[in-house]
């Protein structure tokens, strides 16, 4: 209580200490990871393999399989499933691509590897020496349904309505300048023009000499090459579909259009090779337009240590430096609504913190007081940011409601103390005794609700498996600013008390001694407990 009495009786000090504490917090603020939602254990994990373009199905088959006996072996691996054809970063069909999804065991079954990252880094290392393609380990997104991988995701777009050739060299232009900034741990694309294609090309002036309409030989081709839908028919109980399409053997290489024939007008059979003949060519298997531009889809994931949001800004900045005019970017899936988020918890946080006050103005009938309530939160924010420092956790989501809910409960501690000390004012008792007297008084019910709540949290901290990291930024975070806002707030309080009702007084001051003796009476005999 000397300590408290000195702090009180030199007034300055005490402002002097919180302005520190306040530059503090604003500093930690301001160098924390800014994240959205961590990555958590889902149990599963998910690789996809990329061989050269034009591989045969055959060949990404066996590759997968090659992969497979590698996670057969590993220990942490419980199951895996494997798809060939599949680009699951594009989400689209594909020969030279397969895609597997791998569950791992329990937490307390996967032998030295347990984390989540760990996992992926074995994995990682042990599919490195498979040289017949490139193979990308990906954990999954928490949220589903807003990208296939985790990490952030954006859309290169070409304005100049330039070749594709010149977007996929800035495209790879572009990601070697990101896998050089040391936030990002992988960036890639899974656009490539360089996929072997045939290209039609037709004789129209000739086709139409011979009565054939373009219509009429790109049905033909569609029916041999890429499949018709015929009909539908039910037999033996069962619904059958009727595809027509030539048999694989007649439809394998360029040879086989010699031997497809198109009916003209006059229903003679004419050669197909008569007006059409196939031109290998390269091209993307896919393209992409975002906004009615030309589009290529960047994927990447931020390093170990760093967060989202400094990936993001990372992309920010080369971007800014390194594209090339004519040339810029949009945010897509998980990373545009971490963006349009971002922004919206100092909003939240700014509207709570206006809400208290104009409860606690209602409540003390003054604009004034709730101050000394207000000001007291920054002891428990700077604890806030300082605990999740030293345990590397990223300003999260999960820590940002952790501060929502720490303005009410430190909010509660301050109210208790103010409270008390202005009923023990109003019952006539001197301005430096009443806040000492609250002080002492209200200290046991502070320190017994709130290391109450903070025992209560330390089986979060130790959480492990699915959600972990959820529960180590919300207990972790709100843990530390409750123990340093009980601590500091026990000092910082009553001095905030003595400012600001000193000011109230000052403002709304009773003009004589009567008036004063009769407002302190009506406090005392409106107050019971102020007897005792």
């Amino acid at each position: 209580m000397g300590s408290l009495r000195f702090l009180i009786q030199n007034k300055w000090v005490g402002l002097s200490g919180l302005a520190l504490v306040t530059a503090l917090t604003v500093f930690l603020m301001r160098t924390t990871p800014t994240g959205f939602i961590p990555s958590e254990d889902q149990g599963f994990i998910a690789y996809s393999l990329k061989l050269p373009a034009g591989a045969s199905l055959q060949r990404t088959q066996k590759v997968a399989d090659k992969i497979e006996g590698i996670l057969h072996k590993t220990q942490a691996v419980e199951q895996h499933i494997e798809i060939s054809g599949f680009n699951m970063i594009a989400n689209s069909a594909s020969p030279s691509y397969a895609a597997g999804f791998v569950k791992m065991k329990p937490y307390e079954e996967r032998g030295a590897v347990k984390e989540l990252q760990q996992v992926v880094d074995t994995v990682s290392r042990q599919v490195a020496g498979v040289e017949e393609g490139r193979v990308d380990v990906f954990t999954m997104p928490t949220v589903p349904g807003f990208s296939n991988v985790d990490g952030f995701e954006l859309l290169l777009q070409d304005r100049t309505g330039g070749k594709l050739d010149k977007l996929s060299a800035t495209a790879n232009a572009f990601i070697e300048e990101l896998q050089k900034r040391p936030e990002i741990a992988a960036a890639f694309t899974t656009f490539d023009t360089q996929t072997p294609q045939f290209e039609l090309e037709l004789d129209v002036k000739k086709a139409k000499q011979l009565g054939i309409s373009t219509n009429d030989i790109l049905q033909t081709m569609q029916v041999y090459y890429g499949s018709s839908f015929a009909s539908d028919f039910n037999r033996f109980g069962k619904f059958y579909r009727v595809i027509a399409q030539a048999d694989a053997p007649y439809r394998a290489d360029p040879a086989s259009l010699n031997s497809i024939y198109v009916k003209n007008s006059v229903g003679q059979m004419v050669p197909m090779t008569t007006v059409a003949r196939l031109k290998r060519v390269y091209g993307p298997e896919a393209i992409t337009r975002n906004n009615l531009f030309t589009s290529v889809a960047i994927n990447g994931q931020a390093k170990p240590g760093y967060s989202t949001g400094d990936a993001i800004r990372a992309v920010e900045e080369v971007a800014k430096t390194k594209l090339p005019v004519g040339y810029t970017y949009e945010w897509t899936g998980m990373t545009r609504e971490e963006i349009a988020a971002g922004g919206q918890s100092s909003l939240i946080f700014g509207l709570s913190l206006v809400f208290v006050y104009f409860l606690l103005a209602a409540q003390y009938e003054s604009y004034v007081l709730p101050w000394a309530v207000l000001l007291s939160i920054p002891t428990g924010i700077l604890g806030v940011f300082l605990f999740i420092n030293l345990a590397g956790i990223d300003n999260n989501i999960y820590v940002q409601v952790g501060l929502i809910m720490l303005i009410g409960l430190l909010a509660k501690n301050a109210i208790l103390i103010v409270e008390y000390a202005t009923q023990r004012r109003q019952a006539g008792m001197g301005l430096l005794a009443s806040a000492l007297d609250a002080a002492r008084l209200r200290l046991r019910p502070i320190l017994m609700t709130s290391f109450a709540f903070i025992v209560g949290l330390i089986p979060l901290m130790g959480a492990t498996g699915a959600s972990a990291k959820g529960n180590h930024s919300i207990s972790i975070g709100t843990a530390g600013g409750m123990l340093t806002g009980v601590l500091l707030g026990l000092f910082i309080i009553p001095v905030l008390f003595v400012i600001f009702q000193g000011i109230q007084e000052k403002i709304k001051r009773p003009k004589t001694p009567e008036e004063r003796k009769a407002l302190a009476e009506e406090a005392f005999a409106s107050h019971p407990i102020t007897r005792n």
